[in-house]
């Protein structure tokens, strides 16, 4: 395996290697910056999966997996410079994991014809694949996040949000703005105040908002934040002694980070969730004995079972089994690019399959298609256990409400094919 750390003005070698490699993919990490504690334990379990199908299976349909870590530092423009240094070197996909970057890479990489995978970011409407042929975003998207909090709310209420006031703590970027429309038709639907209280980056300072939170008493807050804006708002909320119960964050918004500082105030608190939590499952046996145990790994190892490790590697793993897809549709061991975006378009997870890979459990089933690009939209509620440090899922995987979102995605996307000329079909 080949690794390189690029910056944006130069790619420094870390590993000599033969380069025989054929299945390129770029980690667009950000081991720097305000959200460093955040970007490192997703960018270890993504590469860590990848290192384990190396060293374990021989790569891919054996194929070897060149593994190309570019720092970004959470920089929209340094993200940009990251893919533009990169891309030729036949990357397969670009994980951004961020939503700015992902907003100016998709005019580039689809004209470009390399495709994106958004997991639960970027662009809400790119689940429409008539239009947005190469971004995904499988399994689930920031309004489906949205629509899952206030279905969890609702129950929380025997299904009835009438007269009840919703506070939005959002980062005050293109990220923490996605919910909004959303969150404003569902409340139409469901007769809630929705109170909006944008928060600065990097979101060191909220003492207006929680000043606001604690004058006008919502009865429930929704957090779209990252990094320390997350840290701050719990430990604001702790102080003012908002109910922690009544505190749910979107999935980037439920990290053990998030919650750690704030000790046994932080008991209670909710988070949205795609995918499982933990390290019981088979597939980090193997992690540790073929990756860490060897002196593998990406990071120290120590991350393995947090919440954004998971999220990483489960990234990772769903790369994985979009380019197993594309090698049997394409008769093809060492695909391109193009055959990579059949392979994401034609992916199907199951129990089945999550189960043969050592994760059962661990992720929704969903089956992407033309027409459907980002999932069927299941979650699932988690809730952090300060006394024994860990998430733990409080519901089985539900669905958001399709009803609400099906036709903004067709809104949003329709107004997007006009004003860039997109003729969409499949």
């Amino acid at each position: 395996m080949k690794q390189r750390l690029l910056t944006a003005i130069a790619a420094v070698a870390m590993v000599a290697s033969p380069a025989l490699a054929e299945l390129t993919i770029v980690d667009t990490s950000y081991r720097t910056g305000p959200y460093a504690a955040n970007g490192i334990p997703f960018s270890d379990g993504y590469q860590d999966y990848f290192t384990l199908l190396n060293e374990r299976d021989g790569g891919i349909g054996g194929e070897k997996i060149n593994l190309v870590e570019c720092e970004t530092g959470y920089n929209t423009e340094k993200g940009v410079e990251c893919y533009e240094a990169t891309k030729g070197e036949g990357a397969l996909v670009y994980q951004p994991l961020s939503t700015g970057i992902t907003y100016q890479l998709i005019p580039k990489a689809t004209a470009d014809g390399i495709p994106l995978h958004t997991m639960g970011y970027g662009r809400t409407s790119a689940k429409a694949g008539e239009v947005f042929k190469w971004v995904f975003n499988y399994p689930a998207n920031y309004w489906d996040g949205a629509s899952l909090a206030i279905t969890h709310l609702a129950e929380q209420n025997e299904g009835d949000l009438s007269g009840k006031k919703v506070a939005l703590v959002y980062h005050n970027s293109a990220y923490g703005k996605e919910p909004i429309r959303t969150l404003e038709k569902l409340a139409e639907k469901h007769g809630y105040e929705l109170m909006l209280l944008p928060v600065d980056h990097p979101g060191q300072e909220q003492k207006s908002q929680w000043l606001q939170v604690r004058q006008q008493r919502p009865d429930y807050v929704i957090m779209w934040g990252w990094g320390v804006m997350n840290q701050v708002a719990i430990q604001e909320a702790v102080n003012i002694r908002f109910p922690m119960e009544n505190f749910i964050g979107i999935w980037w918004s439920g990290s053990e980070n998030d919650v750690k500082s704030a000790g046994a105030g932080a008991d209670g608190y909710k988070a949205l969730t795609f995918h499982n939590l933990g390290s019981d499952y088979p597939v980090y046996d193997d992690i540790q004995q073929y990756v860490v145990d060897t002196g593998n790994a990406a990071g120290a190892g120590d991350q393995i079972g947090s919440v954004l490790y998971n999220r990483g590697m489960y990234a990772a793993m769903l790369a994985a089994e979009a380019i197993k897809t594309a090698q049997e549709m394409h008769g093809t061991a060492a695909i391109n690019a193009a055959q990579m975006r059949d392979g994401m378009e034609n992916l199907e997870m199951t129990e089945e399959k999550m189960a043969a890979l050592g994760l059962p459990n661990f992720g929704p089933e969903f089956k992407v298609s033309c027409e459907n690009h980002g999932g069927n939209g299941f979650g699932a509620v988690s809730q952090w256990n300060a006394e024994a440090g860990a998430f733990d899922l409080i519901t089985e995987y539900y669905q958001s409400d399709q009803e609400v979102i099906q036709p903004l995605v067709e809104e949003d996307s329709a107004a997007f094919a006009e004003e860039n000329g997109i003729e969409p079909g499949c």
